[in-house]
């Protein structure tokens, strides 16, 4: 034994090969300080070892490095930006002196090897991957850049350009797409990944491979000429100002370090990452991004542990009520392994339904991302009726009819008789009141909301929302199920327009008030993407979400909240619905909705929609860019602070990520609470002050006002429960 500690150890066998084994305690290997220092220690190892002559780099687990510990990442980058400098530089020294190894190395990738873990890779002479391998940099998705040698050693090996792409997209290849950009050297079987490695390294040690040389390519700098290397910066910069924009860094960033550091040998050039390093990780982007990642690590960790108190499995699952919603939440169980039955009284409806899903699948198939064997057992995992007989042996029911309380109410009625007296109903609702559904079971406890969000396959967050009477058995079994469908499970508790709903329509209403203020709605949504960095403005969201379904979600919300979300006299949405203007769904809303000779969709403005609105939205009127942020934002802040403060929400982390994944939140802002705490309490209340007069949506709670008095911000107020 050369080297042992906590993660990782080093043997010496009869060949004189070191096995440098990474299997950290736990499910993953990472490279946390420990495991940074303890590489150090064994590299220091290996160089005082006379008798070695080749180093093998693998993992004992089923995946190789995932990457860096990022829980350690924001509590130390509150540090001064030098003082980040020279954390990184330490850590980044270990990666060059795994390079400068005084023997040839080689890694033995098996799965995932992202981050830092395929930094390391790219430190070793030599890479051979089996097929189950994922290589890639994803800093970018953290606003951040690769800091352990990525931009400095992925340039020299496969080239700036292709390099800046990975880099960039921030996308895990394929091992056969890694090899064929030679970032790696050769992709074997997993059961011969182990020979395999070691055949490479010996050939190496014989001499047959010239592992000097591709060590030193590393260390000498990138062999493109200037105009060649102009080019590849102007392209990559091109594509990423087109895609990432002006409010994500990191991107241009990673430009910049690349071409800064091309032209220097390695150690000059990782100084040039250090320092681009540790000024991105003082950016708001970069704090708001990696809480994204905590919060979604946060609430799979609890989904996670509801599904190991689940006491029943879930073997068969029933979705009631076809078409295009139900279509696609049947796909998504069948594709994730659980059989469903697709209950309606209309076979149109099961056609529709089976439509839906097969369109899925074709599309995946087009796309290289299925099989037909695979596209044949989704669907036969579908299995379509008019009866109620096929319920009887399912294990769970998602009731998906139309958005009426009698009529869910009669469906999920009848539909408890039909099941076993342990199965769960939920119902897929996004504004009916569930202890008001529940009131028509007779096992409520065994009943919650589950509102999935539309397209169900794109769309990421399912509400799980708890009535007074549901058991914490059926909470449970809801998040497990939503968790094994691919979905990101919130739970929440009852209430007007649940959460999501709930904090989205006083953005809706300060929109409106806006309007009837004057402002164009074509000037609002450019403010609102471009400025606030939403993915589409209010008014282009609306049209999205369906005007009629807006209209009527505002009555749910104004009989819920009379006093704070009154229905406006002269609401612009009220107005384009009584002229049947009902959105993208029927061509018309806001904007006109056509397709463009790709077949497309685009929208245009009708001067005919703008005289139909003019008497409830002028468009006299010009404001401030932060004023038109302030008067929408300011009312979804409030009540998603209210949220928190009645209990509907349990934590920060949960709110911000199911804005995140329920309506695109701006991922470099991290949702309201981030938001909020980046920007300051006492700033948040003395911009919404200014607005107070415009009605209760904009003045702030007792408790936020307390809470700016004192400095104190959400997440170490509420932290996550």
């Amino acid at each position: 034994m050369l080297f042992k500690g906590q993660t990782l150890s080093v043997t010496l066998d009869d060949n004189g090969i070191g096995h440098f084994v990474f299997d950290a305690a736990g499910s993953v290997n990472k490279f946390d300080q420990q495991t940074i220092q303890e590489c150090r220690d064994a590299a220091k190892a290996i160089n005082a070892d006379d008798t070695i002559k080749g180093v093998v780099f693998k993992t004992a687990k089923n995946a190789f490095i995932v990457g860096a510990d990022i829980t350690e990442f924001l509590e130390t980058f509150k540090n001064d930006e030098a003082t980040l400098v020279t954390w990184v530089k330490a850590s980044s020294d270990m990666f060059d002196a795994i390079e400068d190894i005084k023997v040839p190395t080689v890694t033995a990738i098996r799965g995932f090897a992202l981050g830092g873990g395929f930094e390391l890779c790219l430190a070793t002479d030599m890479r051979i991957a089996d097929a189950t391998a994922q290589v890639g940099l994803p800093e970018n998705n953290l606003g951040l850049i690769p800091g352990f040698g990525g931009t400095v050693r992925l340039p020299r090996i496969i080239g700036p350009d292709n390099a800046l792409e990975w880099i960039t997209s921030a996308r895990p290849k394929s091992p056969k797409d890694a090899l064929k950009m030679g970032a790696i050297d050769a992709v074997t079987s997993s059961e011969n990944l182990d020979a395999a490695a070691l055949s490479m390294l010996n050939s190496a040690i014989a001499g047959k491979l010239d592992w000097q040389a591709k060590r030193q390519q590393k260390l000498d700098p990138i062999k493109f000429n200037a105009t060649e290397l102009e080019n590849a910066v102007l392209v990559a910069k091109t594509m990423v100002m087109a895609k990432a924009g002006k409010h994500y860094p990191a991107p241009v960033a990673a430009v910049d370090s690349v071409y800064e550091s091309a032209g220097m040998h390695r150690d000059d050039a990782m100084r040039v990452e250090n320092k681009y390093f540790a000024k991105l990780a003082k950016t708001n982007a970069a704090t708001a991004m990696i809480g994204n990642f905590l919060n979604d690590q946060y609430v799979k960790g609890l989904a996670k542990k509801a599904a190991k108190g689940v006491t029943k499995p879930l073997n068969k699952a029933a979705v009631l009520g076809a078409g295009i919603m139900g279509g696609g939440i049947a796909y998504q169980s069948a594709s994730k392994g659980t059989p469903i039955v697709m209950k309606d009284i209309n076979q149109g409806a099961l056609d529709q339904g089976l439509a839906e899903a097969t369109k899925i699948l074709d599309k995946k198939l087009s796309r290289g991302h299925t099989t037909g064997a695979k596209m044949a057992n989704v669907l036969n995992n579908i299995i379509p009726t008019l009866n109620n007989e096929s319920l009887a042996d399912v294990d769970f029911v998602i009731e998906a009819v139309v958005e009426n309380p009698k009529v869910k109410g009669a469906v999920l009625a009848e539909t408890e008789t039909h099941v076993g007296s342990d199965t769960i109903l939920t119902s897929n609702t996004s504004t009916i009141s569930i202890n008001l559904l529940a009131k028509s079971l007779a096992r409520p406890e065994n009943f919650c909301g589950m509102h999935f969000f539309n397209p169900v396959p794109r769309m990421p967050l399912v509400e799980i929302i708890r009535g007074e009477k549901t058991s914490d058995e059926t909470i449970a079994s809801t998040v497990a199920y939503a968790a094994k469908m691919g979905k990101t499970p919130i739970v929440v508790n009852d209430c007007p327009g649940f959460f999501v709903n709930r904090v989205l329509f006083p953005y809706f209403a300060g929109f409106s008030l806006l309007l009837n203020d004057g402002a164009n709605f074509v000037d609002v949504d450019k403010v609102m993407e471009r400025e606030f960095g939403w993915p589409m403005g209010p008014a282009m969201l609306l049209d999205v979400v369906g005007i009629d379904t807006a209209d009527h979600c505002t009555d749910v919300m104004s009989d819920g909240f009379p006093t704070r979300m009154p229905k406006l006299n002269n609401d612009p949405v009220t107005a384009l619905y009584k002229e049947n203007r009902y959105g993208q769904k029927n061509g018309k809303g806001f904007y006109d909705h056509t397709l463009d000779k790709r077949g497309k969709p685009k929208k245009d403005v009708n001067p005919e929609t703008m005289e139909l609105l003019k008497a409830a939205a002028p468009s006299n009127q010009k404001f401030d860019k932060l004023e038109v942020i302030n008067r929408l934002m300011i009312p979804m802040v409030n009540e998603t602070i209210r949220c928190l403060e009645e209990g509907i929400v349990a934590s920060p982390a949960e709110a911000d990520l199911a804005l995140l994944y329920g309506v695109g939140f701006p991922p470099f802002r991290g949702g309201i609470f981030r938001f909020v705490d980046t920007m300051g309490l006492a700033e948040f209340v003395a911009e919404a002050d200014k607005y107070a007069a415009l009605g209760e949506i904009y003045q702030v709670t007792d408790k936020t006002r307390e809470m700016a008095k004192s400095n104190q911000t959400f997440y170490s107020t509420y932290g996550a429960k």
